[in-house]
């Protein structure tokens, strides 16, 4: 056990992303089934699907889940009730500002974790009183912060200005970066792109197939003018970067983007013309497994690293 696992009271550090169109109740419940802590993802849903899903979750395991909010959601005050009608007991929360609804969050008897791109936004966080901070290095997918900032250098910054128990996200898919990320100072770790690549994710089969067979190189941050978002370099991505390389402004992007993109690619299978987020660890997945079998991959690792490391130092 150590602060993170005591915390939300799970077996193994390791949270998964509530990453937007694949994070539904199954791979939430898969992942807590597992031993860690699964997030279903609000940001895709309704208010209404997000209580099914919540409730669904509920049914196929009886350990700790969470829900990931974006704070920007357009209906965000129907959420926060949603889930403390339905007791919810964790809420990772992101894309806004920690303390607007940290405190009735805690009223309520939720603990609060907060997902930051930056040592100067985590230590808003532990102003605003949040029981985690996730901090997040810019080689993961989606969404994500303008420092460009990555997680190898991220982490020893937040730890060196916060004490509020750190979760390291952003390029882990591996026991062996588990490992790397705690001996920087994490407490437990973040995965999404592993996750959303696993059979219970709600992705749609092409989007997946896709990304495992994704090269180096293969993902890059762009929408900067907007919200810095990491996509597969595709069709639609080619059209964003030459609009880019005309000069077109926000607005000429916003209208590119259209609405529903990232259903589209994720959702739809869509991998031409659709918004198809993925981190760049993904490069490194090659098979689709089920999530109880990623999960026993990670700890295996986890803990042979952690012999080979103590062999080869003799400590």
């Amino acid at each position: 056990m150590n602060r993170i696992s005591h915390l939300f009271g799970i077996r193994y550090p390791i949270i998964q992303g509530g990453m937007a169109w694949c994070s539904g109740w199954r791979l939430a419940a898969a992942v807590s089934q597992a031993g860690g802590l699964g997030l279903i993802g609000a940001g895709s849903m309704h208010p209404e699907t997000l209580r099914e899903h919540i409730r669904k979750c509920r049914q196929a395991t009886s350990l700790p889940f969470g829900v990931n909010v974006p704070l920007m959601y357009p209906e965000i005050d129907k959420i926060m009730q949603i889930i403390v009608d339905e007791q919810v007991q964790i809420v990772f929360t992101s894309a806004g500002n920690p303390k607007m609804w940290t405190e009735y969050l805690h009223d309520h008897g939720i603990k609060v974790a907060h997902v930051v791109s930056s040592s100067r936004f985590a230590a808003k966080c532990e102003e605003a009183g949040v029981d985690a901070i996730v901090a997040e290095g810019f080689e993961a997918g989606g969404h994500n912060g303008r420092e460009e900032t990555t997680t190898l250098c991220l982490i020893p910054a937040v730890k060196r200005i916060c004490a509020t128990p750190l979760i390291a996200a952003g390029g882990i898919a591996s026991g062996e970066a588990i490992l790397a990320a705690r001996c920087l100072g994490a407490d437990g770790v973040q995965i999404g792109t592993r996750f959303a690549l696993t059979e219970e994710s709600s992705a749609h089969f092409t989007f997946k197939d896709r990304c495992l067979r994704l090269n180096e190189g293969d993902t890059i941050l762009t929408l900067k003018q907007l919200a810095p978002t990491r996509l597969v370099k595709n069709d639609f991505y080619r059209d964003i970067e030459a609009a880019e390389q005309r000069g077109a402004t926000a607005d000429e992007i916003r209208e590119l983007l259209g609405r529903g993109r990232a259903k589209q690619g994720i959702f739809e299978g869509d991998i031409y013309q659709g918004e198809l987020e993925i981190g760049q660890i993904a490069s490194q997945i090659k098979r689709l497994q089920p999530v109880a079998e990623v999960m026993q991959e990670l700890v295996d690792d986890y803990h042979n690293a952690l012999r080979r490391m103590q062999d080869e130092t003799g400590l």
